[in-house]
């Protein structure tokens, strides 16, 4: 019967419609009147069963108290109830803990003859006789009378039992509500307040009396337990559960801007703060002199949020201009992700308001962001929830999270949160023991209290999340702050020490950064100017170690693994280079060709530096407009790229290898091979293809003259106003400003990404156009879409605030 002892325990710990029907109340009557907990269960043997595999009821078997109680109540395994039993727990006037059993009696109900090591005397008292058994050095002294039996491990209970005494009309009222079918209910009788239980994250809320009666009935399965019921607080003034009297419960709106990897949070709401105010200036009795503030008008949620020693409140505006305006914000102190923070000159202002719900009273800094104003002394912890918040990594996006809420309101007055070390805590404080409980896969718990006309509705649930992997959830690895603002955009570069990725980007000052996967700056290198478009990769001495290569506007760089210059470069130019250098590798021998474009003429050089003299093409008729590409098909070699209104397309030497007669006005994108043609725009938002034979082929695609393209060589995807179609399937986007559509073939998938620049969001698809889980997220650029080590999943970075780069995962 250990498991019945484990339950006792953990109502104990976890917790802390009038209906008069008389066979109701019959035993209900009998409970002794010093009755903290009132256990009722309909079948002694079907809660054992439930109860037997649940690991929480095992993890806190480990407590002191437990193996006391359970010796306690061994003899409960030899009762065998055919109805209702109640359990009561209360402590003397000494604290010692008083235990009573009360069922309807038969003959079977108690029968251990077959027991040899027991002993069983009579006790003959004034009204009636007293069994007194000794069974396992535990004494239990039982009474039967009037078909009812009694027992209990004090005497004097047992003695008394029957008298007749006041009857508390409260208390059983709400026990009737109980329900009947249900395995197992637990009444908490408040008002005897030896042994109720710790329900809250901090130690001041939990010493306030929340109400005066708790009815629970239990569900208790493998994986979770689940009540629901009610509460009733009789004295208003003395019970803070009526300081919700005449509110309504909004829904709660916390969750949605905790990061996901708080310990909990404490929330309250209310239709109406005034009405609020004036039930907790009663309650409290506190003192009316209190500077006014209109700060909480039009708040419907306050709530506090805990993470390890961090803490930070949460407030839920209606009428969230209305709020700054009260907060007198001044000058912001700092500015992330494009969110001030702004010192606050009032940091006691929610506790001398809030308490007991708010105690907190380093609320120095804050932000404001959609709906929500959040208060903290640690401008690294506000900086983590902006992060989470648009990333959609909340709390309220979490599986365990969502899991527990299909058994809760999303509407209540009074909302507990815990992860399992919070609920770890939670269990200590109420045991006065400082353990580790084996409960990490209890991610989610919570207590919810739902405010109606004269009592509140109870809904809780502790809840086992098996840890699994989930598809596409998104998390930021890590972001880098920068010595100055950002100039472009971060891209992933070929580690060869490791096998795995690095990021480089360049910043205003022209500072080249080198930066690790695991958000490391390994080097920055001053250059001459701007890198014009991306950087590329050679093994110049092929030997498997990699170069970056790119060009600047008057030079042409070569860099080592340690940022160091590779001879004969940098190689430099008089006249300014105009467009992204094109490097090519004819053969895949590695005998790299660097072709360098100025205005109207282009350049060739090896990679020792040296003008390729073969190279024959000197200028073009008119500015070239695009970066020169290499493609290949079949066997010929094509050298493509816009100058003037005309498709240029060479051989290596340069030579006119296809003569393409007709005009194009381009559209500014560039030149793709797809579908084994040379593919672009033009500014009507017309497809123009080339194919071998030098004919043009326009296809209307009824874009924008504002457009984008992008292709591979069978994919092909357009971006205009807000309209995304990723081969046939479309997608409507929000209206931004967006950049350039991206393809990415990683693991036999395509994704293709977007990044709405005036939202600051980061889209992400798959060739169907279906959206990735848990995007759009935060972002102010173009992204690069890589698996950077060596793990399963992929890593995008993007640019975030001005001066820092953030790197994702996606598990």
């Amino acid at each position: 019967m250990r498991n019945i002892w484990f339950l006792l325990s953990f109502v104990l710990l976890v917790f802390s419609c009038d209906n008069d029907k008389i066979h109701h109340s019959n035993l209900i009557s009998l409970a002794p009147q010093n009755s903290s907990i009132i256990i009722k269960t309909n079948s002694v043997e079907g809660l054992n069963s439930a109860l037997k595999n649940n690991s929480l009821f095992k993890a806190i078997s480990k407590y002191d108290k437990i193996n006391v109680l359970e010796k306690k109540l061994s003899y409960l395994k030899y009762l065998k109830p055919a109805d209702r039993l109640l359990i009561t727990l209360g402590k003397d006037s000494n604290d010692s803990l008083q235990i009573s059993i009360i069922s309807k009696y038969h003959d079977r109900l108690f029968n251990i003859d077959s027991l040899k090591d027991k002993t069983v005397e009579t006790i003959s008292t004034k009204n009636y006789s007293i069994t007194k058994t000794t069974l396992n050095n535990q004494i239990l002294y039982s009474v039967i009378k009037d078909s009812i039996f009694f027992a209990s491990n004090d005497k004097q209970l047992v003695e008394t039992a029957f008298d007749k005494k006041e009857i508390d009309s409260e208390l059983i009222k709400v026990y009737n509500t109980a329900n009947s079918k249900s395995s197992l209910s637990i009444l908490i009788n408040s008002k005897n307040k030896k042994l109720i239980p710790s329900l809250f994250l901090t130690e001041k809320l939990n010493s306030n009396s929340l109400t005066n009666y708790m009815l629970l009935d239990a569900d208790v399965t493998q994986d979770q337990l689940l009540f629901n019921g009610i509460t009733k607080a009789v004295d208003s003034s003395k019970s803070l559960i009526n300081v919700f009297k005449n509110t309504i419960p909004q829904e709660i709106q916390t969750s949605k801007i905790c990061p996901q990897d708080i310990d909990g949070y404490m929330s309250f709401t209310f239709n109406d703060f005034k009405t609020f105010n004036d039930n907790l200036i009663k309650y409290k009795k506190r003192d009316t002199s209190l500077t006014p503030t209109s700060v909480f008008d039009a708040a419907s949620e306050i709530g506090v949020m805990y993470k390890d020693d961090k803490r930070a409140i949460v407030m839920y505006s209606l009428d969230v201009l209305a709020t700054q305006d009260a907060l007198l914000s001044r000058n912001s102190i700092d500015t992330f992700r494009e969110v001030d923070i702004y010192p606050y000159d009032n940091p006691k202002l929610f506790s001398d308001y809030l308490s007991p719900f708010v105690n907190f009273q380093n609320a120095t800094t804050y932000f404001s962001i959609d709906d929500f104003i959040v208060f903290s002394d640690d401008v690294d912890f506000l900086k983590d929830i902006i992060s989470n918040y648009q990333n959609n990594t909340t709390l309220h996006e979490s599986v365990a999270y969502a899991n527990i809420m299909k058994s809760l309101s999303d509407e209540a007055s009074l909302f507990t949160y815990a992860n399992s070390n919070s609920l770890n805590k939670i269990f200590n404080s109420n045991f006065n023991e400082d353990l580790s409980l084996e409960i990490d896969t209890y991610k989610a718990s919570a207590i919810q209290f739902i405010y109606d006309t004269d009592f509140a509705h109870v809904n809780a649930i502790i809840k086992k999340n098996k840890s699994k992997s989930v598809a596409n959830s998104v998390s930021e690895d890590f972001s880098i702050k920068l010595d100055a603002a950002i100039l472009t955009n971060p891209q992933f570069v070929d580690n060869h020490t490791n096998n795995q990725k690095d990021i480089v980007v360049q910043d205003i000052n022209n500072n080249l950064y080198l930066i690790s996967n695991d958000g490391k700056v390994l080097w920055k290198k001053q250059l001459d100017s701007k890198i014009l478009g991306t950087i590329e990769q050679i093994d110049i001495l092929k030997n498997g170690k990699f170069q970056l290569v790119f060009a600047t506007t008057n030079r042409v760089f070569v860099l080592d693994r340690n940022g160091k210059d590779v001879s004969p470069f940098p190689l430099k130019f008089k006249d300014n280079i105009t467009q992204q250098l094109s490097v090519f590798d004819y053969d895949n021998n590695k005998d790299y060709r660097f072709l360098v474009t100025q205005g109207k003429a282009l350049l060739m050089y090896d990679k020792q530096g040296k003008a390729v003299s073969g190279f024959t093409f000197k200028k073009a008729e008119g500015k070239i407009s695009t970066q020169p590409k290499h493609f290949r098909i079949g066997k010929k070699d094509y050298i493509v790229f816009a100058q003037g209104n005309e498709l240029e397309i060479i051989d290596r030497v340069g030579k006119t290898r296809i003569n393409v007669k007709n005009n194009i006005t381009f559209s500014g994108n560039d030149i793709y091979l797809y579908n084994n043609k040379f593919t672009t725009s033009n500014s009507k938002g017309d497809l123009i293809q080339i194919d071998e034979n030098g004919k043009l082929i326009s296809t209307s695609l009824s874009l924008k003259e504002k457009h984008a393209i992008t292709t591979t060589s069978k994919t092909l995807v357009t971006l205009s106003e807000n309209v995304l179609k990723i081969k046939s399937s479309t997608v409507d986007l929000e209206f931004g400003d967006y950049t350039a559509p991206k393809i990415f073939y990683l693991n036999d998938k395509i994704y293709v990404s977007v990044t709405d620049l005036q939202s600051k969001k980061v889209y992400l698809f798959d060739s169907l156009g279906k959206p990735i889980d848990n995007f759009p997220l935060y972002g102010n650029s173009t992204i690069e879409l890589a698996n950077i080590d060596k793990e399963r999943g992929l890593e995008f970075v993007v640019k975030g605030d001005s001066d820092t780069i953030i790197v994702y995962q996606i598990n």
